[in-house]
């Protein structure tokens, strides 16, 4: 079962002048999406650090570039690690439970105004 939820984004920037003030708000959608997903990591051991390599959702296979926030909180006894990461085009977060080492994508955007 996929639930998905759709969450705008309002990243608003001002640009003021001696006369008035200029506003530029760009709306970015996310969806909220909590499904399982395959994720194949590398392990640097020089840098200590897992990276996600690459990620299999809805028969897609998608090839992570770039590694954005990594970070870690519990619920009850069970720890999760939360990594922001990203394609040429696609941004995603993924949720790795290590109580059962299954990952979960929650969240994806395109990164583009609607």
């Amino acid at each position: 079962m996929s639930i998905v939820k759709n969450y705008c984004l309002t990243l608003g920037f001002i640009w003021s002048y001696n006369l008035g003030s200029f506003v530029f708000s760009l709306v970015i959608m996310l969806k909220k999406v909590f499904e399982p997903v395959s994720v194949s990591l590398l392990y640097d051991s020089k840098k200590n650090a897992v990276v996600p390599r690459t990620l299999v959702w809805k028969d897609r296979v998608y090839h992570i570039l770039k590694l954005g926030l990594h970070h870690k909180f519990r619920t009850g006894r069970v720890l999760y690690h939360v990594f922001s990461v990203s394609t040429e085009t696609v941004y995603f977060k993924l949720v790795l439970d290590t109580e059962n080492l299954h990952w979960k994508l929650e969240e994806i955007s395109d990164g583009l105004p609607n």
